[in-house]
């Protein structure tokens, strides 16, 4: 029997990782990336998103009065561009040859490489969707001693952004402030999920001679460059008049970075209530979805005990038998149901309350995707007796009315 071929390879790999697999893999364990609305064909050198954030204001009950105190509307527009994110892996020869008399157990090992990769570079999007768009995926605590191998996160819940084998670095600022990275590398070994404690393979200092207590951390070469999530978008202050895709917010903060409201000193139920009715009053929304870390879903559903109400919600342009779904709590608030799902890739402690058909994750084809050029969806390692499998995506996270959406700050979440 002759052995697979590469063209037969990739034949069974276009055939396999149709578009319908590709999004189980992905959507799977990321709700609000599998949740938002998506626009596929974000082509050109960026794309406007424009809003309307005050209506004309000539208007008296004098004619006169009217006619001189014309002025125009206020318009703007948001002008997204794309970042880009890779996850690669590679495949031996070998094994393709190998398994070439039983094309079945082969593809089920290389579906496994490929379906991970793949989550790799989906988390890697769906974390970056929650938060700024610097690309810090954790902090080190102040009680840390960088002088050994292990530090812990100041939020230990971050350890799930984590792998081992992560080549990381760190900044003194989360990746918004323009200060670069310390010089230098550490690579991680181990992470314990339960404490946040990230062992890297020699004492931080080693790798990096200027960390120090306190420093952001990121995957080497993501300062400053992933998608600007809803941390961004809806930032927990007010936000300035420093420019935001082109615009300057100062110049009406709810309508154009969102309403805000502290709920830390109330139980969770009362937060997201009183923050759906302030998202109402004030941005004018009608938020439809919470999404929180399973954490505080947890601290809620212990609240509400016997007065709990489930629904399950599906993403999105999915067929009517697709297994991909999600179980939500049910609240009912002054206009109306919201649903609120659970999400590992969440800030912990904090609520994003979405209307959400004003939100879009915006790429250049599917985020993410197998990359594909000249026809083949491999290429050659160049040194290696392998083939390479390339995927990733070219995106950006965009809301078209960041005013009809609330970002709450819950009750501190309790236990482990």
């Amino acid at each position: 029997m002759p052995a697979l071929d590469v063209a037969s390879f990739d034949a069974a790999l276009k055939q396999l990782y149709d578009d319908s697999r590709v999004r189980s893999v992905v959507y799977k364990n990321n709700p609000f990336h599998a949740m938002v609305p998506k626009f596929t064909r974000f082509e050109g050198r960026n794309m406007p998103l424009v809003l309307t954030y005050g209506n004309p204001q000539g208007r008296s009950a004098a004619f006169a009065t009217a006619q001189t105190n014309k002025t125009a509307g206020l318009y703007t527009d948001f002008l997204l561009t794309r970042v880009k994110d890779y996850g690669l892996t590679s495949i031996e020869l070998e094994a393709i040859q190998a398994s070439a008399g039983d094309r079945g157990a082969f593809m089920r090992a290389s579906t496994t490489e490929i379906d991970g990769i793949l989550n790799q570079v989906a988390r890697s999007l769906s974390i970056a969707e929650y938060r700024n768009g610097g690309g810090a995926i954790g902090q080190i605590s102040a009680g840390s001693d960088v002088t050994t191998a292990t530090i812990t996160l100041a939020k230990p819940t971050d350890a799930t952004n984590f792998e081992a084998g992560m080549v990381l670095e760190v900044s003194v600022d989360d990746g918004t402030g323009g200060g670069g990275v310390r010089a230098g590398t550490v690579t991680l070994d181990s992470v314990n999920r339960e404490n946040g404690d990230l062992t890297a393979t020699a004492a931080w200092n080693a790798g990096i001679g200027a960390v120090a207590t306190g420093d952001f951390i990121f995957v080497e070469d993501d300062y400053n460059s992933k998608v600007v999530g809803l941390d961004g978008w809806l930032p927990a202050a007010p936000p300035g008049a420093t420019p935001f895709f082109g615009v300057d917010r100062s110049k009406d903060p709810v309508r154009l970075g969102g309403v805000r409201h502290d709920g830390s000193g109330q139980t969770i139920e009362e937060a997201l209530i009183d923050g759906a009715a302030k998202v109402n009053a004030i941005g004018g929304g009608m938020p439809d979805y919470v999404f929180m870390h399973p954490r505080n879903l947890r601290d809620l559903v212990k609240l509400l005990d016997s007065r709990i109400e489930y629904q399950s919600v599906k993403p999105q342009g999915l067929p009517e038998d697709a297994e991909i779904g999600f179980r939500a709590v049910v609240l009912q608030a002054d206009h109306g149901l919201l649903r609120v799902i659970p999400d590992r890739n969440a800030i912990v402690d904090v609520a994003f309350m979405l209307q959400l058909d004003t939100w879009v994750c915006a790429s250049l084809g599917p985020a993410p995707k197998i990359l594909e050029g000249l026809g083949q969806r491999f290429i050659w390692d160049a040194n290696a007796d392998s083939v390479e499998i390339r995927t990733g995506y070219y995106a950006q996270v965009g809301c078209m009315a960041p005013g009809y959406n609330g970002r709450i700050q819950l009750p501190p979440t309790t236990g482990t």
